[in-house]
């Protein structure tokens, strides 16, 4: 899928995607969990199944050696999934753990399938990386 540079990036900033969450996707490294974050989220909207790749720890359940399956996987639920907003909740910022808040807004099959999580970050040799997240009711 290519996404439109200037269109508004999907995290939700305001910014246009080419100001935005594209810098991290071209390789430019989030400063903080919540930079990872945001970015993920617009990965998953925009279709970069690769940053998702990237940016999970290997202690995530999904991550995996087979890197076809994941992508394929990725890619399926980006394909059938409707990315309708992204709302920081909260953001706690540590040196080399940090935790975000968020709702995530999304539609699948015409159905309300938006879901509230924190989720765990960890940092290691200069980078963050997705761990895991507890869903909030």
């Amino acid at each position: 899928m290519k996404f439109p540079p200037n269109n508004p990036c999907p995290c939700g900033s305001q910014k246009k995607y080419k100001k935005c969450c594209k810098v991290f996707h071209d390789g430019t490294l989030p400063t903080n969990a919540l930079e990872l974050m945001k970015s993920r989220y617009s990965a998953f909207a925009v279709h970069k199944a690769e940053y998702i790749i990237a940016t999970t720890h290997s202690q995530n359940q999904d991550f995996t050696s087979d890197v076809s399956s994941w992508k394929k996987g990725i890619l399926d639920f980006c394909e059938n999934t409707s990315f309708n907003g992204l709302e920081i909740i909260d953001f706690i910022d540590g040196e080399l753990e940090s935790y975000v808040t968020f709702k995530a807004i999304l539609e699948q099959a015409n159905q309300d399938a938006t879901f509230t999580e924190k989720s765990r970050f960890l940092k290691e040799n200069g980078k963050w990386l997705y761990v895991d997240g507890k869903f909030i009711d």
